[in-house]
């Protein structure tokens, strides 16, 4: 059984929709994010429906999304700053989309999934051991 606090950091599916398409609007237009996204989704329709799945896991627990996002996006031309572009484009869209609790609770999601792609990718291990 669910809590009160947890109901509320609950989006709705239509929430999460509108959190994906109106984030994906904006990245796609962005001059960091765009060209990336230009050069590797090729059937938008199929990769919007595959990132609410992601997030309706990810926010609500739903089982519509299996697998790991890492390897998907550790082939990709990006850099720190393509990170930095990203997580503030999903904030902004976060608080517009979602309801304070919701939207803090997936900023704090994608602040942690940023940290941990880019530790995967960006790691070099000190000269000093």
């Amino acid at each position: 059984m669910s809590t009160p606090e947890q109901d509320a950091a609950r989006p709705t599916e239509a929430q999460i929709q509108a959190l994906v398409h109106g984030f994906y609007g904006r990245a796609r237009e962005d001059a960091l994010l765009g060209p990336v996204f230009e050069a590797e989704v090729a059937h938008w329709g199929e990769h919007l429906r595959v990132i609410c799945d992601f997030w309706s896991r990810t926010l609500c627990g739903t089982e519509r999304y299996t697998g790991s996002p890492y390897p998907v996006h550790v082939r990709l031309p990006v850099e720190p700053a393509h990170f930095a572009r990203w997580l503030e484009l999903f904030q902004v869209a976060a608080r517009e989309f979602l309801p304070g609790p919701a939207a803090e609770q997936a900023m704090a999601k994608a602040e942690l999934m940023a940290r941990s792609f880019q530790a995967g990718m960006f790691f070099t291990p000190r000269k000093d051991g």
